[in-house]
């Protein structure tokens, strides 16, 4: 055998086994929401055991789900949050990201082995000393309270992911936007948000997904269950319907709904985000 048909058939089984690790894997991520699909059809109250094909296909089980624990004025809420979350995120995220890639600042090295530690904080530490710190200020029980505190909760990360991606990009792209006379600000909207774009959307998206999946800071920090996120009412809702499965299962769907549609919009930006960097030149 010829040393390039040995190195095409090592290539073809390197291939195989790609493929197969990652069909293994997709089965592993999509065979609990299947599982959760099915159950979610059965008729309320139903004994389920495994991936069972209902006899009866009961839709109505979103609907009573989505009316018996008020998902419409949760939702509403989450929807608040993570509409101020997001673009508040985004913009500081963007601004620390920017300054200490490319403009030097004075202790730059400091701050960002800072936002690396912040990244091993965990929410369970702080949750109980930050509720007495927003109350002070009368910032429990509202949206405001929890925008500010999520926000933070999610600046580390964003501005780790910010500062690697700006560090990323030529420093040519840059410097010859400064001999044209381009100022930090200019340079910032008009050179690098424009090719920013893939980094932004899935920054973006974490943040959504973040904040609206938030169970412990929201329970703590709002006390009005009127006032409350789709997942802390999920809580609840287990709670009431620990033994009605079908129930369960169609009010967990409707949770991660807004997620999964989401992802499936901005699936080109956010893997390009992801990927973005791992190949260079």
């Amino acid at each position: 055998m010829t040393r390039a048909g040995s190195a095409g058939n090592t290539a073809r089984t390197v291939n195989i086994a790609r493929y197969l690790v990652l069909t293994l894997m997709a089965v592993a991520i999509l065979l609990p929401l299947v599982s959760i699909v099915l159950a979610a059809l059965h008729p309320s109250g139903a004994q389920i055991s495994g991936l069972s094909i209902p006899t009866t296909w009961s839709w109505s089980n979103f609907v009573d789900a989505w009316n018996d624990a008020h998902f419409n004025r949760l939702t509403l809420s989450g929807l608040i949050i993570a509409a101020g979350v997001v673009p508040l995120a985004l913009v500081l995220a963007t601004l620390a990201g920017y300054s200490l890639a490319t403009l030097d600042p004075v202790g730059g090295r400091a701050l960002s082995l800072g936002f690396v530690l912040g990244l091993t904080l965990p929410i369970e530490l702080v949750v109980v000393a930050l509720y007495f710190d927003l109350r002070q200020v009368g910032l429990t029980n509202s949206y405001a309270g929890v925008i500010l505190a999520e926000t933070a909760l999610f600046m580390p990360f964003g501005v780790y992911w910010m500062h690697n991606h700006f560090g990323s990009v030529p420093v040519e792209l840059v410097d010859a936007a400064r001999v044209d006379g381009a100022r930090s600000f200019t340079i910032l909207t008009r050179v690098l948000l424009p090719i920013s774009w893939p980094a932004l959307t899935t920054l973006g998206l974490l943040y959504f997904m973040w904040s609206w999946n938030q169970f412990l800071l929201v329970i703590v920090l709002m006390q009005d269950p009127n006032l409350r996120t789709a997942p802390s009412g999920l809580g609840f809702f287990v709670g009431q319907y620990s033994t009605n499965i079908p129930l369960l299962s169609a009010a967990s769907l409707i949770v991660i709904g807004p997620i999964v549609a989401l992802y499936l919009v901005f699936q080109r930006n956010f893997v390009s985000g992801l990927t973005q960097g791992a190949i260079k030149g």
